[in-house]
């Protein structure tokens, strides 16, 4: 648009019924101020209860039990989380300018107010407003806003046993589900009443542009490409306005300079006050730089821009939009019967995460969304599903999955619990405005459609919509000819003929639409609940062939605890009581929690029913909370890193996809995540992101063999591997080089069996250590570290282990910028006996502000002996956004001698101005380090 500004601060709030003056006299003679009760500042865009929270008019819903102290509004009423927002904004118009205000969501419906004016919003949660303001606009003064916010219709209760959606009286409205709470979140009390997405102002001339919607089409092996594009405009003038209309395609080449890829210019004419069509000619481009998913290739992005310009008055309207050119098809794999994708023609192995929002208050920025996917793009994520009883994800959300090169599953707002199954038997029907929930699926289509990340749309998450909203929904998103054919025979090479049309012109055209989360090469494919399952597992079942029977798996979850200072900062004292661990009469551990970790929806490291025995306590006996947590923290690793191996062990001969539930939690919740809420990476961030490398060494968990992932697109030859087993005296009783392999392209290939078990005495537990090198140079692609125990056994005699002292040598180098520091450890372990090749186990290397504020860890290894140096990737920690100062580049040294092998670690984090941060390193059996003096 031609001109834009963001309404996101100086807002407003008040209770309704503390208000004592209507709309129209709060935009004229009654504006409200900061310091007039019962006014207060308010978080737009945000929630009602976002703004209670932070003006501390409400204990903290994510600090111990806080939330069971605020009042829901199943006992309070609508009425009484009905609030007023409001705001001021200068808007100077001229000529034949227009002026339009813009809310991009509000929850439920609201009556707008501006300069006395009213103007009310329909309902509907996932719908944008834009609302001409023109003849309201006050360009010579301030403007007076004030938005009245009606919370959802039907808010329902929570019964006292809890449940997936409370009565699952949400569903009937069109609005986020598991505001009612789920076994993973506790209820919102307001429903997430508010403006909760973005509020702008808009000034164009006389012609606006409308919703542009951009497509690809590829020949020739993807060496001829074309774009179309099509977009609606509106005259709002009462003459015909004579229109010069542009696109031009631009790609950044470095800095700020960027190129012209393609020009194209129209004339046309637009009726007075009418909205007209249009489709450009295709633009042709010639090998153009492809956008790939994480882990393929580059994401490359070309910057599209729209304009529009009217005769006699200049640039009337632009539109821009950073485009990926890329095609993402699939098809059910006959071979698995899952659905197998195909990006730019390439296979496409899934390995992702099941997403519900960043915040469940829906204190949303681009910021955290910026942390979040770069979180996943660094456990080598490939696709992240946006569960349908969350959000349909904001643009700013797609913007960070189109840099990182996620691609998206996204939902819309249908699920089972809450339509068509649960304790009570949930409404059927789904929503009760069909024609509403259309409305806002076509809307949020718009919004969406044109980022490269955006992979499928799906009807529900376990379920389909009503039948005559699924019918509709298959209808709206069906799939141009030249998208329809997903299969692995070649596609007829030649441009789109006329009988076609033109793709651009469909609602989106060019993404499949599945009818469920459980349909269509999901699951088994036929609706019947066969996700999951969700709770710990011995890691060994992940590799064998009956622990999950179908070929794409959107489920499957586990464990999640985060680390003993998130308990405390989440928890008061008395939420850091450890849990019970009951010995049942078949042998295996009851665990359990104290109320507030049962409040935060802790999930046990055991699980009798199934046969696993409690896997923290594997280590031995747990002394307090720092203990527990620390012992968590490898299992957490273990687990992922056994799920995700387990799946990728079978790609393409049983599987096609997995993803894991959930990445992470809109809360401070105590289960399935791999970075807490406060954007603290649990050791399972760091078993995913070693088990989902493209390319890969990793051991059967099953079968002993030792097997080389390639998911790339290469064959790689000349490599070699390197078999290492070291006990816990720092002995080497087994090693072994393997040279001259080949690894194909999307294969796993066995490469031999780890022998050691068979051997004459192998040790009850013991470390193995496999490296993946090239023989040219020597460089490593894959480096996995295990510690493992015979089969029955435990990790008990790790716990006497931990005594051993370990002399480590630690240089480190720090440059700040602002706020943000960015170390780079050099951990070198210094065991100076040959023959005795000590290993250590490194647990965590902790950032700490002075205020004890957060903290970061990792798990990682370090081996000594072998005199070789590597690294082995870097960890990042974002946290809260203070300003500071820039000190630059320092180097320290610390202790130690010159030998040994050395270990990379690289961290990032913000701290506040005027705080001086810290950095600990600490292992199971290294006492700790503070590295401080580098940091000033």
């Amino acid at each position: 648009m031609m001109a834009k500004t963001t309404l996101d601060s100086g807002w407003l709030a008040a209770r309704s019924t503390e208000v004592h003056f209507t709309g129209t006299q709060l935009t004229t003679t009654h504006p409200p101020s900061a310091s007039t009760q019962p006014w207060m500042e308010a978080i737009v865009p945000g929630t009602v209860l976002a703004t209670l929270v932070k003006n501390k008019a409400v204990p903290d819903p994510f600090y111990g039990l806080g939330n069971e102290a605020i009042l829901d509004i199943a006992d309070s009423g609508r009425e009484y989380y009905t609030f007023w927002f409001f705001t001021t904004f200068q808007c100077k118009l001229s000529g034949n300018q227009h002026c339009d205000l813009n809310f991009r969501g509000i929850n439920y419906s609201a009556d707008v107010y501006l300069n006395g004016h009213e103007m009310v919003l329909p309902k509907g949660m996932f719908r944008r407003h834009s609302l001409d303001v023109t003849n309201i606009i006050h360009s010579d003064s301030s403007n007076l806003l004030a938005v009245l916010v009606h919370p959802p219709d039907h808010p329902g209760s929570i019964p006292p046993q809890g449940g997936q959606g409370g009565d699952h009286e949400i569903g009937k409205d069109v609005a986020t589900q598991y505001v009612q709470g789920w076994d993973w979140m506790a209820p919102i009390r307001d429903r997430n009443t508010g403006i909760w997405d973005e509020v702008s102002i808009s000034i164009t001339g006389p012609v606006k542009i409308i919703d542009p919607h951009l497509v690809s089409s590829f020949f020739d092996n993807y060496k001829r490409v074309y774009l179309h594009a099509t977009t609606e405009l509106e005259n709002r003038s009462s003459l015909i306005a004579e229109c010069s209309l542009s696109i031009h395609v631009t790609t950044e080449l470095e800095g700020n300079i960027h190129l012209v890829e393609q020009l194209q210019t129209q004339n046309l004419s637009i009726p007075a006050r009418s909205r007209v069509q249009y489709t450009f000619p295709e633009l042709f481009f010639y090998k153009p730089n492809l956008w790939w998913p994480n882990g393929m290739g580059k994401q490359s992005l070309y910057n599209v821009i729209i304009t529009i310009d009217v005769k006699g008055h200049g640039e009337s309207d632009s539109w821009n939009h950073h485009f990926g050119f890329r095609k993402i098809e699939s098809h059910i794999d006959v071979a698995t019967g899952g659905r197998l994708f195909k990006v730019n023609g390439e296979p496409i192995f899934i390995r992702g995460g099941n997403w519900i929002l960043s915040d469940g208050l829906l204190r949303l920025s681009k910021k955290r969304y910026e942390t979040d996917i770069k979180f996943h793009a660094d456990m080598n994520f490939n696709m992240i599903r946006c569960w349908g009883g969350g959000l349909a994800e904001r643009p700013e959300f797609y913007r960070c999955c189109d840099y990182y090169g996620l691609l998206v599953w996204q939902e819309f707002w249908i699920t089972g619990d809450v339509d068509g199954r649960g304790i009570p038997v949930s409404n059927p029907n789904g929503p009760l405005d069909h024609d509403l929930f259309l409305f806002c699926a076509r809307d949020t289509v718009k919004l969406l459609r044109n980022h490269p990340s955006l992979a499928l749309w799906v009807g529900g998450n376990e379920q389909t919509p009503p039948d005559d909203l699924n019918v509709a929904l298959k209808n709206d998103l069906k799939l141009h000819p030249y998208f329809g054919h997903a299969e692995e025979k070649e596609k007829p090479v030649g441009d789109l003929s006329p009988r076609l049309g033109d793709p651009s012109q469909y609602l989106d055209g060019t993404r499949i639409y599945i009818q469920g989360s459980l349909w269509d090469g999901f699951a088994d494919g036929e609706g019947d609940f066969s996700d999951g399952p969700y709770e710990i597992q011995n890691p060994e079942d992940f590799f064998t062939d009956s622990f999950y029977n179908h070929g794409f798996n959107p489920e499957v979850g586990s464990v999640g605890m985060p680390v003993a200072s998130t308990i405390r900062a989440i928890m008061p004292s008395e939420g850091w009581q450890i849990p019970l661990f009951n010995k049942l009469p078949n042998g295996y551990v009851e665990e359990v929690p104290n109320p507030i970790w049962k409040y935060h929806k802790y999930i046990p490291y055991s699980n009798p029913t199934k046969k696993v025995h409690d896997q923290i306590q594997l280590y031995g006996d747990v002394k307090d909370l720092d203990d527990f947590c620390l012992k968590a923290q490898l299992v957490n690793y273990i687990q992922y890193r056994a799920l995700l191996e387990g799946w990728t062990s079978r790609m393409w001969k049983k599987y096609t996809g997995v993803l894991i539930w959930k990445t992470q939690n809109p809360w401070t919740g105590l289960r399935g995540q791999f970075y807490d809420h406060l954007l603290d990476q649990t050791a399972g961030f760091y078993g995913c992101r070693c088990a989902a490398e493209p390319i890969h060494v990793q051991l059967n968990l099953a079968t002993y063999f030792i097997e080389v992932v390639n998911t790339t697109s290469e064959e790689l030859s000349n490599l070699a591997m390197e078999v290492s087993v070291w006990d816990l005296e720092g002995t080497c009783p087994h090693y072994k080089v393997h040279e001259n392999l080949t690894a194909l392209p999307k294969k796993v290939t066995p490469i031999v069996d780890m022998k050691y078990l068979k051997s004459k005495n192998p040790k009850p537990v013991y470390f193995l250590l496999l490296k993946l090198y090239k023989m040219s140079d020597n460089t490593i692609l894959s480096r996995n570290f295990y510690w493992l125990h015979l089969p029955g056994g435990d990790y008990k005699l790790l716990e006497p282990y931990r005594k051993k002292k370990i002399p480590l040598k630690i240089t480190s180098e720090v440059f700040i910028e602002g706020s943000t520091y960015i170390l780079q450890m050099h951990v070198q372990n210094t065991s100076k006996k040959p023959d005795s090749k000590s290993l250590t186990m490194v647990h965590s290397s902790t950032a700490r502000q002075s205020s004890g504020c957060f903290v970061t860890d990792s798990l990682e290894t370090v081996d000594s002996g072998t005199g070789k140096e590597h690294e082995v990737g870097w960890f990042k920690g974002i946290h809260k956004c203070f300003a500071g100062k820039s000190h630059g580049l320092k180097v320290s040294e610390i202790n130690g001698q010159d030998t040994g092998e050395t270990m990379t670690i690289k961290i990032s984090f913000e701290v506040p101005s005027g705080v001086s941060p810290c950095v600990t390193l600490r292992g199971w059996n290294y006492q700790g380090q503070t590295i401080h003096e580098a940091l000033y």
